[in-house]
């Protein structure tokens, strides 16, 4: 069998980049059940820094609250 066709049978959602927002990406398809793939360059920077590094103070800790309610990880 063709490997392309094995791969797109494989996997129901393909997230690519492993920042924060692929790794939310991944994982709420992988909580709804989705056979999930998480593709990335270095193992060793997964969610290593957000978009935007300069989220602090206040506005950090209630965007943690709002993750936190949704089910998110940060």
């Amino acid at each position: 069998m063709d490997a392309t066709v094995d791969f797109i049978d494989a996997y129901d959602v393909v997230v690519v980049g492993a920042g924060h927002a692929g790794c939310e990406s991944a994982l709420a398809a992988a909580r709804l059940g989705c056979r999930t793939l998480l593709l990335t360059l270095n193992l060793d920077k997964i969610a290593w820094q957000p978009c935007n590094p300069a989220v602090g103070g206040p506005a950090k800790s209630q965007l943690v609250h709002e993750v936190d309610a949704l089910g998110g990880e940060m």
